[in-house]
């Protein structure tokens, strides 16, 4: 997969000093990775959004190299009228228009989103995990493994074990690079992992 450049992520710059009745606020939610796709799409048609980003670092051929990564992968934040959702949804580029019943709440919270980026702060996706998930490391010298969450713990460890000498080595890396496994996939797994 190439690493995704930084794009636009909001516009007008004013954005967020628009009350919310002038144009309602509606989440685009996107085809699989097409959320920059949509802001380009967006762009000519002087459509307002909001698409927050990270950066992540990567590790290839022993080069680090950034990736700009949507910090909500297949949704784009819309404020725009019947008009114009209707040509976003024709575009191709969505699944559906989700209906923001709380204006007000969303444009707060997007707002202090904004206000935090722009202050310098390092946000990044926070996928809550429960016991029993399945989860693989995506990043890193432990790319690749796999293990269930036991337990919520302060520090975040992956635990190997070995299931027919019931023994464990415990290893600790970044939770931002685990990733929860769907369903079917995580079948017949004999790793663990605490988190």
């Amino acid at each position: 997969m190439p690493l995704l450049k930084r794009g636009p992520e909001v516009y007008p710059q004013g954005l967020f000093d628009l009350p919310p009745t002038d144009l309602p606020w509606t989440v685009a939610h996107t085809r699989s990775r097409q959320e920059k796709a949509l802001v380009r799409h967006l762009a000519p048609l002087e459509t307002a959004f909001y698409l927050p980003q990270y950066e992540r670092l990567v590790w290839r051929g022993g080069r680090r190299l950034a990736s700009y990564i949507p910090l909500f992968p297949g949704y784009v934040f819309l404020r725009a009228d019947a008009a114009s959702r209707a040509v976003v949804f024709r575009s191709g580029l969505v699944v559906r228009l989700l209906e923001v019943r709380y204006q007000d709440l969303l444009q707060a919270e997007l707002r202090q989103l904004r206000t935090l980026q722009e202050a310098g702060a390092n946000l990044v996706p926070f996928t809550p995990l429960a016991p029993g998930d399945i989860v693989t490391v995506a990043d890193g010298p432990f790319r690749g493994y796999r293990g269930q969450v036991l337990r919520e713990q302060s520090s975040v460890r992956l635990i190997v074990s070995v299931s027919m000498l019931r023994q464990s080595v415990a290893v600790e890396f970044d939770r931002s690079c685990l990733t929860r496994v769907s369903g079917s996939a995580a079948a017949g797994e004999e790793h663990s992992a605490v988190v």
